[in-house]
């Protein structure tokens, strides 16, 4: 049975799964789906050509699936997902995609949403990710599985966030983060590796030493960036974490490269 507070409103077209809990003050649109074991704490908006995973649980004051901030966007039927057993905490708000973009904005599996982050229109996050509070985001970034995003940061439109990589708390990033790196300031510049976010995954000493060492030329050695890049490739192209970041890198873009800033604190090597 699914649990609906007499309070909730539930348009008629909605659909509905198994165990499903909606409490008071909630609203769920015509074209709405809450699969199974869904949980709407209270005051929970889901809105438009909305899906909202399994197990997933939306806090009070919450809203996902409403018109995007875009001046171009004329109602047409876009959509917006959340995968399975999603966090999303009180006062987030994520908007549906744009026909103009890729028409749906799109939040991954096992993710955590803190409190106050706003998810814009025509993003995508992968699974695992975490955004800590009061995160803001422009349309069409992308934050790639397992990355993490500290509070009060924020993202430009169309930055791109790699995999496993850390942003620190109250920056700002114009450019695209390489997986698992770490940057920080306003504006955000590269200061080092995630380790702690590699050590969490398994990669063992000597691969993290191999990783630092193509990190150090890719991003320390002086010269032309692009002939440091295909020497990186050429020396540590077996590794495939490197061959990550070196894909990453070369993948199109719309807002170019967070760089290193030699005034920085160098971490990798302290971690």
């Amino acid at each position: 049975m699914s649990l609906i507070h007499p309070a909730a409103i539930i348009e008629d077209g909605a659909s509905i799964g198994q165990g499903v809990e909606i409490g008071p003050w909630c609203h769920v649109g015509a074209h709405s789906v809450l699969e199974d074991g869904v949980r709407l704490i209270s005051h929970v908006v889901v809105d438009g050509h909305t899906r909202i995973g399994a197990g997933a649980t939306l806090y009070p004051f919450a809203s996902v699936g409403l018109p995007p901030q875009d001046l171009k966007y004329r109602g047409e039927p876009t959509r917006c997902e959340i995968g399975l057993g999603t966090q999303i905490r009180e006062h987030c708000t994520i908007h549906r995609g744009t026909a103009t973009g890729s028409g749906i904005t799109r939040v991954g599996s096992k993710c955590l949403l803190m409190a106050v982050v706003h998810v814009a229109h025509d993003c995508s996050l992968g699974d695992g990710v975490i955004v800590a509070n009061n995160v803001v985001m422009g349309g069409h970034v992308t934050i790639e599985d397992g990355a993490t995003i500290g509070g009060s940061a924020a993202l430009h439109q169309f930055v791109r966030i790699g995999r496993g990589a850390m942003v620190g708390g109250v920056s700002g990033v114009e450019a695209d983060v390489i997986p698992f790196g770490l940057v920080m300031g306003n504006r955000a510049r590269l200061v080092g590796l995630n380790i702690i976010g590699l050590r969490r995954r398994g990669l063992d000493p000597a691969a993290i030493r191999s990783l630092r060492a193509a990190f150090r030329l890719l991003f320390r050695h002086d010269g032309v960036f692009a002939a440091r890049l295909s020497e990186t490739r050429l020396r540590y192209g077996a590794d495939p974490i490197v061959t990550e970041i070196l894909d990453f890198i070369e993948a199109p873009s719309k807002r170019g490269l967070v760089r290193r800033d030699a005034r920085a604190v160098e971490t990798d090597d302290a971690a």
